[in-house]
């Protein structure tokens, strides 16, 4: 597996724990919106320390983009990001996964797990093609929505914001569950994206298999 070391070229946080890093982009490095690449710190303790983060830039720009929830309570790769910032280096691997494009759909994420979508629908959107596009964003309180105005300037009536800890006028509070979703989804024979903790994806598709979603038609990260 190819190792590039990039210089991030900016770094803000933008929500309370996720923070956006813009870093170089190797030559003739490219992606599929939806997939993700191998990431650690290019300093010493911890350049063999990789984490996967998923791609939210277009493949044509000139930068490559990632969103990363930043946990200060552990000794993690997160910490060490969120004290990282403009001019340090980090190593990235090649890109790798299976949640890619492959027709319209329901997208349902939860929480970070919005991030492979990000790119999809940025794509999408310069591509003129999301109107048959519908997103269901599970998130525990409002502040933590990532990307939440772009999303709706994108989708418009086709993004569900949902909340799960947090009472909000106009939204929904309590967990996804089976009447949410009948609630929510009017076709279960369509395409289905997940994308999540690895409870909420297997949660989730376990209930669209139960609808009636066809085992085929649902796309996660393997």
């Amino acid at each position: 597996m190819a190792n590039h070391v990039v210089k991030i070229i900016d770094a803000e946080f933008i929500t309370p724990d996720v923070k956006r890093f813009q870093v170089e982009k190797p030559a003739g490095y490219k992606f599929v919106p939806g997939q993700a690449t191998d990431v650690a710190l290019n300093k010493e303790g911890w350049s063999e320390q990789f984490r996967p983060f998923s791609f939210t830039a277009l493949n044509k720009q000139d930068y490559l983009e990632f969103m990363v929830r930043i946990y200060n309570s552990r000794h993690s790769v997160t910490e060490q990001l969120g004290k990282t910032n403009a001019g340090a280096e980090l190593i990235i691997q090649e890109p790798f996964g299976a949640i890619q494009f492959k027709g319209c759909g329901v997208f349902i994420a939860g929480g970070t797990g919005i991030t492979p979508f990000i790119s999809i629908f940025r794509d999408l959107n310069r591509q003129h093609n999301l109107k048959d596009c519908r997103l269901i964003y599970s998130n525990y309180v409002a502040q933590d929505v990532i990307c939440g105005q772009e999303l709706f300037d994108m989708l418009q009536e086709n993004f569900v914001s949902h909340f799960t800890r947090e009472g909000v006028i106009g939204f929904k509070e309590k967990r996804l569950n089976r009447d949410l979703l009948v609630n929510y989804i009017a076709d279960f024979s369509q395409r289905f994206y997940i994308c999540g903790s690895d409870s909420f994806v297997k949660d989730i598709s376990a209930m669209l298999l139960e609808l009636g979603a066809p085992s085929d038609g649902l796309v996660i990260e393997k």
